[in-house]
Protein backbone atom coordinates (compact mmCIF):
# COMPACT_ATOMS: atom_id res chain seq x y z
CA UNK A 1 0.00 0.00 0.00
CA UNK A 2 1.27 3.47 -0.92
CA UNK A 3 0.21 6.27 1.45
CA UNK A 4 -0.15 9.57 -0.42
CA UNK A 5 -0.42 13.22 0.58
CA UNK A 6 -2.34 15.09 -2.15
CA UNK A 7 -0.91 18.59 -2.55
CA UNK A 8 -3.61 20.72 -4.18
CA UNK A 9 -6.31 18.25 -3.21
CA UNK A 10 -9.30 20.53 -3.82
CA UNK A 11 -8.26 21.65 -7.28
CA UNK A 12 -9.54 19.90 -10.41
CA UNK A 13 -6.65 17.44 -10.71
CA UNK A 14 -6.56 16.88 -6.97
CA UNK A 15 -10.18 15.77 -7.08
CA UNK A 16 -9.56 13.61 -10.16
CA UNK A 17 -6.67 11.86 -8.40
CA UNK A 18 -8.71 11.44 -5.23
CA UNK A 19 -11.31 9.59 -7.28
CA UNK A 20 -8.70 7.40 -8.99
CA UNK A 21 -7.07 6.44 -5.69
CA UNK A 22 -10.43 5.45 -4.19
CA UNK A 23 -10.62 2.71 -6.83
CA UNK A 24 -6.97 1.63 -6.46
CA UNK A 25 -6.43 -1.18 -3.93
CA UNK A 26 -2.70 -0.42 -3.77
CA UNK A 27 -2.87 3.26 -2.83
CA UNK A 28 -4.63 5.55 -0.38
CA UNK A 29 -4.65 9.29 0.28
CA UNK A 30 -3.92 9.88 3.95
CA UNK A 31 -3.98 13.71 3.88
CA UNK A 32 -4.51 16.66 1.59
CA UNK A 33 -3.04 20.14 1.33
CA UNK A 34 -5.00 23.08 -0.09
CA UNK A 35 -5.44 26.79 0.59
CA UNK A 36 -9.16 26.13 1.14
CA UNK A 37 -10.81 23.25 3.00
CA UNK A 38 -14.26 23.26 1.41
CA UNK A 39 -14.79 19.64 0.36
CA UNK A 40 -15.53 16.38 2.16
CA UNK A 41 -12.62 14.32 0.88
CA UNK A 42 -12.66 11.54 3.44
CA UNK A 43 -9.15 12.46 4.59
CA UNK A 44 -7.81 15.38 6.69
CA UNK A 45 -6.99 18.58 4.78
CA UNK A 46 -4.40 21.11 5.95
CA UNK A 47 -4.44 24.68 4.66
CA UNK A 48 -0.76 25.06 5.60
CA UNK A 49 1.62 22.27 4.61
CA UNK A 50 3.83 22.99 7.63
CA UNK A 51 0.88 22.01 9.87
CA UNK A 52 0.58 18.57 8.26
CA UNK A 53 1.60 15.95 10.82
CA UNK A 54 0.48 12.93 8.79
CA UNK A 55 3.22 10.58 7.60
CA UNK A 56 3.12 9.39 3.99
CA UNK A 57 5.20 7.43 1.50
CA UNK A 58 4.96 10.10 -1.21
CA UNK A 59 3.40 13.47 -2.08
CA UNK A 60 1.57 14.05 -5.36
CA UNK A 61 1.66 17.72 -6.33
CA UNK A 62 -0.94 19.29 -8.63
CA UNK A 63 -1.14 22.78 -7.15
CA UNK A 64 0.23 26.18 -8.17
CA UNK A 65 3.81 27.24 -8.80
CA UNK A 66 3.64 29.69 -5.88
CA UNK A 67 3.18 26.74 -3.49
CA UNK A 68 6.12 24.68 -4.74
CA UNK A 69 8.83 26.31 -2.59
CA UNK A 70 7.15 25.39 0.70
CA UNK A 71 6.36 21.94 -0.69
CA UNK A 72 10.03 21.27 -1.44
CA UNK A 73 11.07 22.53 2.01
CA UNK A 74 8.50 20.20 3.62
CA UNK A 75 9.58 17.23 1.48
CA UNK A 76 13.23 17.67 2.43
CA UNK A 77 12.41 18.23 6.10
CA UNK A 78 10.22 15.11 6.32
CA UNK A 79 12.16 12.99 3.77
CA UNK A 80 8.98 12.48 1.73
CA UNK A 81 9.38 11.80 -2.02
CA UNK A 82 7.44 14.06 -4.41
CA UNK A 83 5.71 13.50 -7.75
CA UNK A 84 5.97 17.08 -9.00
CA UNK A 85 3.26 17.83 -11.56
CA UNK A 86 2.87 21.60 -11.21
CA UNK A 87 4.03 23.46 -14.33
CA UNK A 88 5.21 27.02 -14.92
CA UNK A 89 8.10 26.89 -12.45
CA UNK A 90 10.64 29.71 -12.58
CA UNK A 91 14.35 29.12 -13.23
CA UNK A 92 14.99 29.72 -9.54
CA UNK A 93 12.38 27.12 -8.59
CA UNK A 94 13.83 24.60 -11.03
CA UNK A 95 17.21 25.10 -9.37
CA UNK A 96 15.53 24.50 -6.01
CA UNK A 97 14.00 21.28 -7.38
CA UNK A 98 17.46 20.09 -8.40
CA UNK A 99 18.87 21.01 -5.00
CA UNK A 100 16.03 19.23 -3.16
CA UNK A 101 16.59 16.08 -5.25
CA UNK A 102 19.98 15.71 -3.55
CA UNK A 103 18.10 15.00 -0.31
CA UNK A 104 14.84 13.36 -1.43
CA UNK A 105 13.39 11.51 -4.43
CA UNK A 106 11.61 13.78 -6.92
CA UNK A 107 9.84 12.69 -10.08
CA UNK A 108 9.11 15.40 -12.65
CA UNK A 109 7.85 14.95 -16.20
CA UNK A 110 6.58 17.16 -19.05
CA UNK A 111 3.52 14.90 -19.27
CA UNK A 112 2.26 12.37 -16.71
CA UNK A 113 0.26 10.28 -19.20
CA UNK A 114 1.38 6.65 -19.44
CA UNK A 115 0.43 6.74 -23.13
CA UNK A 116 2.51 9.81 -23.95
CA UNK A 117 5.52 8.42 -22.12
CA UNK A 118 5.23 5.17 -24.04
CA UNK A 119 4.95 7.25 -27.23
CA UNK A 120 8.20 9.03 -26.34
CA UNK A 121 9.95 5.66 -26.41
CA UNK A 122 8.23 4.56 -29.62
CA UNK A 123 9.19 7.65 -31.65
CA UNK A 124 12.83 7.17 -30.67
CA UNK A 125 12.75 3.69 -32.17
CA UNK A 126 10.84 4.91 -35.22
CA UNK A 127 13.37 7.69 -35.82
CA UNK A 128 16.17 5.15 -36.04
CA UNK A 129 14.38 3.57 -38.99
CA UNK A 130 12.57 6.40 -40.76
CA UNK A 131 14.83 9.40 -40.18
CA UNK A 132 17.82 7.45 -41.41
CA UNK A 133 15.78 6.53 -44.50
CA UNK A 134 15.18 10.20 -45.31
CA UNK A 135 11.61 10.56 -44.00
CA UNK A 136 10.44 14.06 -43.07
CA UNK A 137 9.21 14.55 -39.50
CA UNK A 138 6.28 16.73 -38.47
CA UNK A 139 4.51 17.10 -35.12
CA UNK A 140 0.96 18.45 -34.84
CA UNK A 141 -0.55 19.16 -31.43
CA UNK A 142 -4.11 20.25 -30.63
CA UNK A 143 -5.44 21.73 -27.40
CA UNK A 144 -8.38 23.70 -26.05
CA UNK A 145 -8.78 27.41 -26.69
CA UNK A 146 -7.79 28.34 -23.12
CA UNK A 147 -4.24 27.01 -23.43
CA UNK A 148 -1.89 29.98 -23.58
CA UNK A 149 1.44 28.37 -24.51
CA UNK A 150 2.32 27.00 -27.94
CA UNK A 151 3.69 24.61 -28.86
CA UNK A 152 2.82 22.35 -25.95
CA UNK A 153 5.53 21.05 -23.65
CA UNK A 154 4.59 17.55 -24.77
CA UNK A 155 5.14 18.41 -28.44
CA UNK A 156 8.58 19.73 -27.59
CA UNK A 157 9.32 16.64 -25.50
CA UNK A 158 8.41 14.44 -28.49
CA UNK A 159 10.67 16.50 -30.75
CA UNK A 160 13.48 16.35 -28.19
CA UNK A 161 13.10 12.58 -27.88
CA UNK A 162 13.62 12.20 -31.64
CA UNK A 163 16.39 14.80 -31.80
CA UNK A 164 18.34 13.27 -28.93
CA UNK A 165 18.18 9.89 -30.65
CA UNK A 166 19.48 11.42 -33.89
CA UNK A 167 22.39 13.30 -32.36
CA UNK A 168 20.71 16.71 -32.17
CA UNK A 169 20.87 17.35 -35.92
CA UNK A 170 17.34 18.75 -36.29
CA UNK A 171 16.21 22.37 -36.20
CA UNK A 172 12.69 23.04 -34.92
CA UNK A 173 10.51 25.10 -37.28
CA UNK A 174 7.24 26.64 -36.04
CA UNK A 175 6.32 28.90 -38.96
CA UNK A 176 7.08 28.55 -42.66
CA UNK A 177 5.13 31.62 -43.80
CA UNK A 178 8.21 33.79 -44.13
CA UNK A 179 10.13 31.26 -46.24
CA UNK A 180 9.76 30.38 -49.90
CA UNK A 181 11.98 27.35 -50.33
CA UNK A 182 11.78 23.59 -50.38
CA UNK A 183 11.64 21.93 -46.99
CA UNK A 184 15.17 21.19 -45.65
CA UNK A 185 15.71 17.61 -44.49
CA UNK A 186 17.16 18.39 -41.09
CA UNK A 187 14.14 20.04 -39.52
CA UNK A 188 11.17 19.00 -37.42
CA UNK A 189 8.05 21.02 -38.11
CA UNK A 190 5.90 21.65 -35.04
CA UNK A 191 2.36 22.98 -35.49
CA UNK A 192 -0.15 24.05 -32.82
CA UNK A 193 -3.95 24.05 -33.10
CA UNK A 194 -6.12 25.78 -30.47
CA UNK A 195 -9.87 25.32 -30.38
CA UNK A 196 -12.93 24.33 -28.40
CA UNK A 197 -12.45 21.94 -25.50
CA UNK A 198 -9.81 19.62 -26.98
CA UNK A 199 -8.04 18.05 -23.99
CA UNK A 200 -4.92 17.11 -25.92
CA UNK A 201 -3.97 15.45 -29.21
CA UNK A 202 -0.47 14.80 -30.51
CA UNK A 203 0.48 13.36 -33.90
CA UNK A 204 4.06 12.51 -34.86
CA UNK A 205 4.26 12.11 -38.63
CA UNK A 206 7.05 10.36 -40.53
CA UNK A 207 6.47 11.21 -44.19
CA UNK A 208 8.44 9.41 -46.87
CA UNK A 209 8.08 8.78 -50.56
CA UNK A 210 4.71 7.07 -51.16
CA UNK A 211 4.13 6.20 -47.49
CA UNK A 212 3.32 8.01 -44.26
CA UNK A 213 3.49 6.60 -40.74
CA UNK A 214 1.67 8.51 -37.99
CA UNK A 215 1.89 7.92 -34.24
CA UNK A 216 -1.11 9.44 -32.46
CA UNK A 217 -2.16 10.00 -28.88
CA UNK A 218 -5.51 11.45 -27.80
CA UNK A 219 -6.43 12.40 -24.25
CA UNK A 220 -10.20 12.40 -23.74
CA UNK A 221 -10.00 13.71 -20.17
CA UNK A 222 -7.42 14.88 -17.67
CA UNK A 223 -7.85 11.59 -15.83
CA UNK A 224 -5.03 10.14 -17.96
CA UNK A 225 -2.60 12.51 -16.23
CA UNK A 226 -3.99 11.59 -12.83
CA UNK A 227 -3.61 7.87 -13.49
CA UNK A 228 0.00 8.41 -14.50
CA UNK A 229 0.66 10.44 -11.35
CA UNK A 230 -0.70 7.66 -9.14
CA UNK A 231 1.45 5.06 -10.91
CA UNK A 232 4.43 7.39 -10.47
CA UNK A 233 3.69 7.68 -6.75
CA UNK A 234 3.67 3.92 -6.34
CA UNK A 235 6.96 3.72 -8.24
CA UNK A 236 8.59 6.44 -6.13
CA UNK A 237 7.75 4.85 -2.77
CA UNK A 238 10.96 3.94 -0.99
CA UNK A 239 13.25 5.38 -3.66
CA UNK A 240 16.45 7.12 -2.65
CA UNK A 241 17.28 10.77 -3.29
CA UNK A 242 17.56 11.82 -6.92
CA UNK A 243 15.66 12.99 -10.00
CA UNK A 244 13.31 10.48 -11.63
CA UNK A 245 11.01 10.64 -14.66
CA UNK A 246 8.09 8.78 -16.21
CA UNK A 247 10.33 6.79 -18.52
CA UNK A 248 11.55 4.94 -15.44
CA UNK A 249 7.96 4.32 -14.33
CA UNK A 250 6.99 2.61 -17.57
CA UNK A 251 10.28 0.68 -17.66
Amino acid sequence: MTDIIMHGCNGHMGQVISGIVKEDPDATIVAGIDIVDNKDNGYPVFTDIDACDVKADVIIDFAAAVAVDKLLDYAVKTSTPVVLCTTGLSKEQLKKVDEASKSVAILRSANMSLGINTLLKMVKQAADVFANAGFDIEIVEKHHNKKVDAPSGTALALADSINDEMGGKYEYVYDRQSRREARPKDEIGISAVRGGSIVGEHDVIFAGTDEVITFSHTAYSKAVFGKGAVEAAKFLKGKGAGMYDMQQVIG
